[in-house]
């Protein structure tokens, strides 16, 4: 069976014309739930809100199960007695209600008729009315168009869209089955699976399969990746889950994902996968507006969607090369093309904000909450930080003063409302210097949001959000479009905050900076996550696995599993330098014994090695030394802010053929910490300078006092735990498959303290103490020579 959504109905089979980004205010943000709210509350007994509905059609070659949820159901009696029932559908608009008529958008219609016929067909009505309500966003005011139906004309509408639907959902329904066989029968791509990779593949089936969440740390070469993907297969195939979304933070893991689903395919799975790019990454007309004016993608887009779709049907894999090229084709924008595709796939390869981003989600699939989706979210532990940012909120006095001038001239009303927010602002921020100031940061904290500044926010967006409804063009008009939606993320999450946040005002230079900071994001991805059916957080590096199923949003009675590493422990030389200090205080006193322990290392045996250290300037200054005690080895160094071309570039020149030493430098927790693959003689060892330690900033010592507070744990939470992920993930790119062996070298004297020792995985219980240079070549020696 089929399943779709009203709305997704009538949008596919109605629409026409444009695309067309033009703004269309928060209708669809912060105000959409609070006019629907608004209006059902002021209305009497008589009207019912939010009524779920749903149909099953049944045409020769395919069941389709269309649902949705009205916004209210009146029902009253007309003035001769008789019971009459109406359909309300609410629609919140920027524009002025004179400018809006009874034919304002078909689409509105259609969508209300659909609710109106399923209603009659389930109640058994043979006329019914429908409504459609417009509320303007900032007056609150309300008009209305009604039209009443026969359940015949309703009938006659609903099948016509069916009857246009029907052809595509036949063709779904064919590959659904198509799929679902072949995944029945796939048997797992390797002539064997790794040690514990097997345990994490039955351990995410029978997660998927009951609906639950699992916490899943599995080392490196595991083969977590396929451990997920397969059973998730497997999973949608039992009908157990309807659509995978793969969550990824980096493109090397996406690219994985990829490659897992393509050997599947080779294996004889039938699986449609889409890989989400963002819309920056593949726009074909770059700073144009997405309208037809300047795009001309964007012009008759609707007129050519579905040709596209029918076109691209044959593939399987819409990577992002083979997204960009049929849109090409088709003349239309590569970005709102995947985004269509998107329904159509078994799969979904993103970002973790298209599901957990209350900003960008991807709110086509996850507005009615009872999908069977699971998530499989890869590198779990740099979801932490992400959830922070995704959940928190910030305005700067200078933005506002920027605007003031900007729009002067043209807005003085809204220039007024912006110079009262700076005001605020410049206020506030004095007491930044009215207050001492804790550590470096010229800064205070408040436990409470500030909700003095949300009524001159709202009047500033209701402002705004008038003149861009007009979407005319002025010089000021892109600056306005920025800071409107950073005030409409500061509201959004404003309407989140508890508990678990703090607002804390800073000074930076002549600015002042105001931030909603989201210190725990444990309940937020504990709400989003229920989006999907299921979940599964795996990672290298859950460590310690209680930390990270609290902070993620785990609860009681979640799965857990620590997967044992598949390698022999003989094929790892870990040793530890801790008699080396590496603190910021001590840096300039070590550069050299770095340099010395690190030509140690590498000259037991030629190759390719990755020196980490914690600081692009700490890099900087021990490349330089080391280049200067080694003339005659060739060394590469990351720089700031590279390019994919040039990240791709660096990682080149990890040959496997290399007959000679390479050293590479790069930043602990940087692009190379973590995701890259390089296999075999590609990378034989790593030295790891540091304990990963976040730089000491404002939110991490915010973080630090918040959890201090709550379990006594603050500087495990924002530093300890955090750092030695890095170290975990750096030490992990050596030993990737089970012909590998590789030489890892720890520097730093906090190695031999217990809070950092218990963080040590299994497979480095077998760590070698080596104290001084000799020692370091001597044990490399001896594990090569072994």
């Amino acid at each position: 069976m089929i399943k779709t959504s009203v709305r997704s109905l009538v949008e596919f089979v109605l629409r026409s014309g444009d695309l067309s980004a033009a703004f269309t205010g928060s209708s669809r943000m912060v105000d959409g739930s609070r006019i629907h709210r608004h209006i059902q509350k002021s209305q009497g007994s008589e009207y019912e809100p939010e009524i779920s509905l749903s149909i099953v059609v049944e045409r020769p070659d395919v069941k389709i199960q269309i649902s949705g949820r009205a916004d209210g159901v009146i029902t009253a009696k007309d003035e001769a007695g008789m019971v009459q029932v109406t359909i309300d559908e609410i629609k919140s608009v920027t524009e002025e209600l004179e400018a809006i008529e009874e034919g304002h958008n078909l689409l509105h219609w259609a969508q209300a008729k659909c609710y109106a016929y399923i209603y009659a067909v389930q109640h058994g009505l043979k006329q019914v009315s429908v409504q459609i309500s417009y509320c303007q966003v900032t007056t609150l005011e309300i008009k209305a168009f009604k039209q009443r139906y026969s359940i015949l004309e309703l009938s006659d509408f609903f099948n016509c869209l069916i009857t246009e639907y029907a052809m595509w959902a036949n063709r779904l329904g064919e590959w659904i089955n198509e799929r679902n066989n072949s995944a029945q029968l796939l048997q797992f791509p390797f002539s064997a699976f790794r040690h514990g990779q097997r345990q994490l593949a039955v351990a995410v089936y029978k997660t998927l399969s009951m609906g639950l969440k699992l916490f899943a740390q599995a080392p490196t070469g595991t083969g977590k990746t396929m451990a997920t993907v397969f059973p998730a297969v497997k999973a949608l195939g039992m009908g157990h889950v309807e659509k995978i979304f793969f969550l990824t933070a980096k493109t090397v893991t996406r690219q994985l994902a990829e490659e897992a689903f393509d050997r599947l395919r080779q294996a004889g799975l039938k699986c449609k996968t889409l890989t989400l790019t963002a819309k920056e990454k593949t726009c074909f007309v770059p700073g144009a507006a997405c309208t037809p004016e300047e795009c001309p993608y964007a012009q008759g887009y609707y007129d050519r969607i579905n040709l596209a779709l029918n076109d691209c049907w044959r593939l399987e894999a819409f990577t992002r090369e083979a997204i960009e090229q049929c849109a090409r084709e088709h003349r239309i924008c590569p970005f709102e093309l995947s985004l269509e595709l998107a329904f159509w796939t078994d799969a979904v390869i993103c970002d973790y904000n298209y599901v957990f981003d209350p900003r960008v989600y991807l709110k086509q699939f996850f507005h009615e909450n009872d999908a069977q989706y699971c998530f499989l979210i890869d590198e779990a532990h740099n979801l932490v930080d992400r959830a922070r940012d995704m959940f928190s909120a910030e305005i700067t006095k200078q933005s506002f003063l920027d605007i003031k001038k900007s729009v002067n001239d043209q807005l003085p009303q809204l220039a007024k409302a912006a110079g009262k927010i700076n005001t605020f602002l410049l206020k506030t921020g004095k007491s930044c210097v009215e207050k001492p100031a804790v550590g470096e940061f010229d800064y205070f904290i408040r436990e409470q949001s500030l909700t003095d500044i949300l009524p001159l926010l709202r009047k500033f967006m209701d402002l705004a959000e008038k003149w861009l409804a007009k979407n005319q063009q002025a010089d000021f008009r892109e600056e306005l479009m920025d800071i409107y939606f950073k005030v409409n993320a500061y509201l959004r999450t404003s309407e989140m905050y508890d508990e678990r946040y703090v607002t804390y005002v800073e000074k930076i230079d002549k600015d002042i900076k105001l931030k909603l900071f989201c210190v725990n994001p444990s309940e937020l991805l504990k709400q989003a996550v229920k989006r999907g059916r299921a979940a599964i957080y795996f990672s290298a590096t859950l460590t310690p696995l209680n930390y990270f199923l609290e902070i993620l949003g785990g609860e009681e009675g979640d799965g857990k599993i620590v997967v044992p590493s598949p390698f022999t422990h003989n094929n790892l030389a870990l040793l530890v330098a801790d008699n080396i200090s590496t603190t910021y205080k001590t840096r300039e006193k070590t550069y050299d014994l770095i340099v010395e322990s690190t030509t140690a290392a590498i000259k037991a045996r030629a190759g390719n090695y990755l020196v980490f250290l914690p600081s692009y300037r700490y890099m900087e200054e021990v490349y330089q030394r080391f280049s200067l005690k080694n003339p005659l080895i060739r060394v590469v160094r990351q720089i700031g802010e590279m390019t994919e071309e040039e990240r791709a570039e660096f990682l080149c020149q990890f040959s496997g053929d290399n007959v000679e030493t390479l050293v590479g430098f790069a930043v602990l927790g940087g692009v190379f910490g973590e995701g890259i693959d390089l296999t075999g003689e590609r990378l034989i060892g790593a030295i790891i300078v540091g304990v990963g330690l976040p730089k000491v900033c404002l939110e991490r010592e915010i973080i630090r006092q918040w959890f201090d507070k709550n379990n006594r744990q603050g500087y495990e939470y924002a530093y300890v735990y955090p750092g030695m992920n890095k170290v975990l993930q750096a030490a992990g790119r050596v030993i990737r498959t089970e012909q590998d062996r590789g030489l890892v070298l720890l520097i730093d004297e906090r190695l031999s303290q217990s809070r950092y020792r218990r963080l040590f995985p299994p497979e480095w219980h077998g760590a070698v103490s080596a104290k001084n240079v000799h020692s370091i070549y001597a044990k490399a020696k001896g594990f090569w020579q072994g």
